[in-house]
């Protein structure tokens, strides 16, 4: 098994994830910033989860938001 020592999304798990940048952004500028419905219609972390598991494409949108915030503190 390959190290993820210089993986910042190593160990990090979606809901952690989607919960951290809520509270960095909240919901309606993270739904600015990545617009996908799950942020911008009745937004719950739960309906995201959904969303982002079953599209690569919006999570990895999600994961690079993420590092970005990290890289900002």
């Amino acid at each position: 098994m390959q190290e993820q020592i210089n993986n910042p999304l190593h160990g990090k798990r979606l809901d952690a994830i989607i919960e951290h940048l809520v509270a960095y952004y909240g919901w309606e500028e993270l739904g600015r910033r990545i617009s996908i419905r799950c942020f911008n219609d009745n937004p719950s972390v739960k309906s995201s989860l959904t969303f982002l598991r079953k599209t690569p494409w919006a999570r990895e949108k999600v994961e690079q938001l993420y590092i970005k915030t990290l890289h900002k503190k």
